[in-house]
């Protein structure tokens, strides 16, 4: 089941210098599916392709024109996730099985959905073998840990250039309905734990004005990436955007619909409300 390193599991797009605090990342619209892991799959590539956040990555342009940096995997989630830890492993589809004490058991490897998914919800099990545990440090050695590496150092270039840096960790969600009452645009600050709550009202605040409703840590308040980057205290934030993908998509979720320019303007709007708003942080107010 081993891959191939042709293909660069991600790319790095936009200035060398940091023009702007602020730094994308895009861990699950990768597209690049090798021969070898689509024969390794018992389902077929279409439904593989349902675990993508599809197509966000070509939703990020507009903000990498204003002059932030973007990470953007190429390396398709099915065959390593990104916003998972390490730990996230469901043992019984690795041979031979990690030892327990490396394992992290949470609801998304239980659920199938660990770093390397196993399942999807009403297709079952993914892979027709279970993979070798070579081949699972392949992937990290390979793609999981330099993602991870050049997420860093691009955060830690832009605080130095500005003295701060603001990871915006780039998803989609699942369609939420046609016009309910439930916003098509959700916010993770890891409950107030990986972002500096002023910087999070003005990312909340840019995505009302560019007209949509918007709600914090419900049901999505961040994965590993926000946890791993997000450092208040040593200013470097993070926040995670969930993007309803039925409203930028086409009725079948594969092909940019109507509203995608406007999710792309909306997306950069984020960006330069949040680099604005890092250049003028609040003053406290000195007790009487």
């Amino acid at each position: 089941m081993a891959e191939t390193d042709q293909e660069p599991p991600f790319r790095s797009i936009g200035p060398a210098e940091p023009a702007t605090p602020i730094v994308l990342s895009v861990p699950h619209a990768g597209r690049s599916y090798s021969e070898a892991l689509l024969k390794a799959a018992r389902l077929s590539r279409a439904r593989l392709e349902t675990l993508e956040d599809r197509l966000v990555d070509r939703l990020v342009w507009r903000a990498v024109a204003d002059g932030a940096v973007a990470i953007v995997a190429d390396a398709p989630r099915a065959e390593i996730d990104l916003n998972r830890e390490e730990g996230e492993i469901d043992p019984a589809m690795i041979a031979p099985p990690p030892r327990s004490a490396d394992l992290i058991q949470s609801p998304r490897s239980r659920g199938g959905l660990g770093l390397v998914p196993s399942r999807i919800a009403g297709s079952g099990a993914i892979w027709r073998q279970r993979l070798p545990a070579d081949e699972l440090e392949r992937r990290l050695a390979r793609i999981y840990r330099p993602f991870h590496e050049a997420v860093a150092a691009s955060m830690a270039a832009a605080r130095g250039r500005f003295g701060i840096a603001i990871l915006l960790d780039c998803h989609s969600m699942p369609p939420r309905g046609e016009a309910g009452p439930e916003p098509r645009i959700v916010l993770g600050d890891r409950h107030g734990t990986s972002i500096a709550s002023w910087l999070a009202e003005a990312a909340e605040d840019a995505v009302r004005g560019a007209g949509f409703a918007v709600a914090r840590n419900a049901p999505y308040a961040g994965g590993h990436i926000t946890a791993r980057h997000g450092r208040p205290a040593e200013n470097m934030h993070a926040l995670q955007i969930e993007i309803d993908r039925s409203y930028y998509l086409d009725p079948a979720l594969r092909e940019p619909g109507p509203n995608f320019d406007k999710v792309a303007r909306l997306i950069a709007s984020v960006a330069r409300a949040v680099a604005a708003s890092a250049q003028e942080p609040p003053i406290p107010i000195a007790a009487e």
